[in-house]
C-alpha cells in the first residue's frame, strides 16, 4: 500500500465513540470520501489486488457487494479497466439471478447476483468497506462460482480482526487496507 493511502486512512477514517450503541467505536469513511487525493489513493491501493507483480490486470471483473462495497468497487473497476458487477439484496436486480442465503447475527440474509453477470472462466477480485463475519463475502464467492467463474482474491478497506473474517473466505487471498 502506498504512503499517501496509509496516511489518507489515518487522516480521514474518524472514529465515532458509542455509535450505534454504547461501547462501539464507529469507523466512519464519509471524510475519506469526501476527500478526492486520499479517495483516489485508497482506490489504487484496493485496485492493486488486482494486479500482478508487475502490474498487469490480472481480473475479468470486480464485484462490489450492496451497498457500500460499491462505492469501492465501481472506481476499483474502472482503475482496472474491467467491468463492475453489483451484488445485491434480495428482489433488487431487476432480471434472472443466482441468490445465496447466509446466516446473520440474528436471522438471515441472501444476495443475488444476474445470472449473466460473469462468465464462465471469469477472473473475479471481490470488493467490501469491511470483513467482519465474512458472511456476505462467502456468499458472494458463492454467487460468482455458480456463473462459472472464480474469485481470485478479495479487498477490503478495512477488516475487523477481532471477528472470524478470514476464516470464514478460507484461501481467497485478501488484501486489507486497515486492520482494526
Amino acid at each position: 500500500m502506498s504512503d499517501e493511502a496509509r496516511e489518507a486512512l489515518a487522516r480521514l477514517v474518524v472514529d465515532v465513540a458509542d455509535f450505534p450503541e454504547p461501547g462501539i467505536v464507529f469507523k466512519d469513511i464519509t471524510p475519506l470520501l469526501a476527500d478526492p487525493s486520499g479517495f483516489a489513493a485508497v482506490v489504487a491501493a484496493l485496485a492493486a489486488a488486482g494486479r500482478d507483480a508487475d502490474g498487469a490486470v490480472v481480473v475479468d471483473k470486480v464485484v462490489g457487494m450492496e451497498a457500500r462495497g460499491f462505492i469501492f468497487a465501481a472506481p476499483v473497476a474502472m482503475a482496472l479497466g474491467v467491468g463492475f458487477v453489483p451484488v445485491r439484496k434480495a428482489g433488487k436486480l431487476p432480471r434472472a439471478t443466482h441468490g445465496v442465503s447466509y446466516a446473520l447475527e440474528y436471522g438471515e440474509a441472501t444476495l443475488e447476483l444476474h445470472e449473466d453477470a460473469i462468465a464462465a472462466g471469469d477472473r473475479v477480485l471481490v470488493i467490501d468497506d469491511v470483513l467482519a463475519t465474512g458472511g456476505t463475502v462467502a456468499a458472494t464467492v458463492q454467487l460468482i462460482e455458480r456463473c462459472g467463474g472464480s474469485a481470485t482474491a478479495a479487498a477490503m478497506l478495512m477488516e475487523l480482526s477481532f471477528l472470524p473474517g478470514r476464516a470464514a473466505i478460507g484461501g481467497l487471498p485478501l488484501t486489507a487496507l486497515m486492520v482494526v
